[in-house]
């Protein structure tokens, strides 16, 4: 039940609980709901909202294009959340009125002591001409699962990896499937008559990390792999099966032929997010310690910012836990002291069974530092267990 047009209560003394309501259930939106709830348990009622019909890790969208997940093996339904004390309501965010936090849903309306908007990045493969005819999506759940099919078919040739704009999610991955289209060649025979090229914006393959730009790098060149640094990808022809760059690459090249493209969409701000006023230069601004906007009792955390962190998973679960720990201090009458520190740690995948870890610290007005520890066979087990500990957290059941 919807609890209608009751003030802020701050502090347990009171009788009616925060309503805390969360938009968006990915891995900020889950991370701030379990901490809230679980931290403030009657004294919050928490209400998350999503239109999909469960979660998605992004490594498993590679597990499933590579064939070693099931579709069904990797998808978390909301639905089968276990004994949390988070009203989950599936449904599409259609309207958000920032002065009064209240929330239009096509489940009806939501109003909030606390606002948090936690709704991601749009993906829009339709902003690219000739992607959606002539190319492969693999960034959207839907998309990467149609990626597992164009690769199962594919008996050769020249395969294209690219990114079709800035900014965009996880950095890591377009290097990531390169070296995994290379593995599924080699394990089909298939390599030696393929060639494979990536197509990036950025200078090197994880900018905050030399070492770990170093050793991708290395992995490039001993498999073979062509590197294009700091191109995209502007359009495809796919009667000619070309890829067009926005500039030359070093050889004056404007074009790429492929047999396989497989490209990472436009990114943009969701709709509802814009017209609500709260984007601004694309973006939702946010304190950078605190995950605050300029409107009271409105928080934003995960790509929908410009934070200036990476868009990635770990970056909005780091971010969730500061806003949460915040939130929760308000809620009980105490000074919220909790600031972000800008740190997330990413797993990337180098092929047959090795994975490193890298580490990355991003803080307002000082460059950012990254480390790397592997790869190694150990750390694809650590991987695994990052997955296994945020389901059980988040739903209240393992990952079978």
């Amino acid at each position: 039940m919807i609890i209608g047009d009751a003030a802020p209560t701050w502090g347990y003394a009171h009788a009616v609980a925060t309503r805390v309501v969360v938009l968006g259930a990915g891995f900020g939106g889950l991370e701030l709901a379990t901490e809230v709830s679980g931290r403030c348990g009657p004294g919050a009622q928490v209400t998350l909202i999503d239109k999909a019909e469960g979660f998605v890790f992004g490594f498993s969208k590679l597990d499933v294009m590579f064939g070693r997940k099931q579709p069904e093996q990797v998808l978390h339904r909301y639905a089968g959340m276990v004994g949390r004390d988070v009203r989950f309501v599936s449904a599409t965010v259609t309207g958000i009125d920032l002065a009064t936090r209240r929330v239009e849903t096509t489940a009806g309306e939501f109003d909030a002591d606390i606002l948090v908007v936690a709704l991601g990045a749009d993906l829009h493969p339709e902003a690219t001409p000739g992607l959606a005819e002539g190319g492969n999506e693999f960034y959207t759940v839907a998309g990467a699962f149609r990626a597992r099919d164009a690769l199962t078919d594919f008996a050769g040739g020249k395969v294209v990896v690219a990114v079709t704009s800035t900014p965009f999610k996880c950095p890591p991955a377009p290097s990531e499937t390169a070296l995994l289209v290379h593995e599924m060649l080699e394990a089909r025979g298939l390599r030696e008559r393929s060639e494979i090229s990536l197509v990036m914006p950025l200078g090197k393959p994880i900018p905050p990390s030399p070492k770990a730009s170093e050793a991708v790098l290395a992995a490039f060149a001993e498999r073979g792999i062509n590197w294009l640094p700091e191109r995209l990808v502007r359009e495809l022809d796919p009667a000619r099966k070309v890829a067009i760059l926005a500039d030359a690459d070093e050889a004056g090249r404007t074009e790429l032929p492929y047999d396989l493209f497989l490209g990472v969409p436009v990114h943009r701000v969701p709709r509802v997010v814009a017209d609500s006023g709260l984007a601004e230069n694309g973006w939702v601004p946010v304190d950078s310690l605190t995950l605050e906007t300029k409107f009271p009792e409105v928080y934003a955390v995960g790509d929908v910012t410009s934070i200036g962190t990476p868009k990635a998973g770990v970056f909005a679960e780091g971010q969730a836990a500061v806003a949460a720990a915040r939130i929760v201090a308000k809620i009980k009458g105490e000074t919220p002291t909790t600031v972000y520190d800008g740190h997330g740690v990413c797993y990337l995948e180098f092929g047959h069974d090795q994975v490193a870890k890298v580490g990355v610290t991003f803080l307002a007005g000082k460059p950012p530092v990254g480390d790397l520890e592997g790869p190694s066979a150990a750390l694809a087990a650590d991987k695994t267990a990052f997955g296994a500990d945020r389901i059980r957290r988040w739903f209240g059941h393992e990952w079978e």
